[in-house]
């Protein structure tokens, strides 16, 4: 029973989110505002708000394993699996201006995300600071955009977001919103009974279990995009979200309740989260993308850690 309360969970929360994108970006278009600032606020959170609400249930739920597990097993998983699986179909290129507009936004935040870790609690000023923090980002990372040239910029509406009804886009954010709150409760109650009846510890479920099926629409969509040989996106994305995962996610959980760290977090599994981030970065800036042959060197690494897990346990 608890694995199908867990799959229903998963289920509820990838409708959820995809309901609330689609449904707040239509309302977005509009009121007027731009594709830019839609990617960049309403996409951006919508796309997290599976691994938010999910975070924040287990903290409210005295899971802080789950709640900071979900965060670091994300960012693993994002670099290595997600990236991985789609550098080794298709080679993935990432622009200059991508690099430069949030590589040392992804190196602050991960950073951050270590001192924060290392204290040993993720208090509320913490959560402001992070969110204060996010919200620099946003507005720099809008400023850097509408500086670009028009047609590096894509502006234009999309034709079915402009003929949206707005009485059914409000309802399907607020059906979103909901689904994704009943999926998160789902998903954490059924975590922790997992966790209880394998004997292991609730942070082992938050960075495997609970990482990789909130991290599964972004494990399809870059699959797909993969095949079609569109990867061009697919890094700047992961870069994104790890960014969101930290800042928005960490920092939004610990204002409404703070988290104590696990310890075994703070012995491996951060240094994991920065391992990745730096090989990535690294391979970004040298090569200006990953290769098929790098994408299954960050497969075999993820094995590698998620066999670690396995053996640790």
């Amino acid at each position: 029973m608890v694995y199908l309360t867990l799959i229903a969970g998963f289920v509820l929360l990838i409708a959820g989110g995809e309901s609330f994108v689609r449904g707040s970006v239509a309302v977005a278009y509009r009121f007027g505002m731009s594709t830019l600032l839609v990617g960049l606020t309403l996409v951006a959170f919508g796309t997290s708000l599976p691994e938010l609400v999910t975070s924040v249930q287990a903290a409210l739920a005295g899971a802080p394993g789950i709640a900071v597990g979900n965060v670091v097993g994300s960012n693993i998983a994002n670099i290595l699996l997600i990236l991985g699986v789609t550098a080794a179909i298709y080679p993935v290129l990432v622009s200059k201006r991508t690099l430069r507009r949030d590589g040392g936004v992804l190196v602050i935040a991960s950073l951050a995300c270590l001192a924060t870790v290392l204290i040993g609690i993720i208090e509320r000023i913490t959560g402001v600071i992070f969110v204060a923090m996010l919200i620099a980002y946003i507005v720099r990372s809008y400023m850097v955009e509408r500086g670009t040239p028009v047609a590096a910029r894509t502006e234009a509406p999309p034709e079915s977001a402009r003929r949206a009804n707005l009485a059914f886009s409000l309802l399907l954010t607020v059906a979103g919103i909901g689904l994704t709150l009943a999926g998160a409760r789902l998903l954490v109650s059924s975590a922790v009974e997992l966790a209880t009846q394998l004997g292991v510890s609730e942070t082992v479920i938050g960075l495997t279990v609970v990482a990789l099926g909130t991290s599964l629409p972004e494990l399809v969509t870059s699959g797909i995009a993969a095949l079609r040989r569109q990867t061009d996106l697919a890094l700047g994305n992961i870069i994104g979200s790890n960014i969101f995962n930290v800042l928005c996610i960490m920092g939004i959980t610990a204002l409404v309740q703070p988290i104590p760290v696990p310890p075994e977090i703070i012995r491996f599994d951060i240094w994991a989260m920065l391992a990745a981030t730096a090989l990535l970065l690294v391979l970004a800036y040298t090569g200006r993308g990953v290769s098929r042959r790098e994408g299954w060197v960050f497969l075999a690494c993820y094995a590698a850690y998620i066999g670690w897990l396995a053996l640790n346990i």
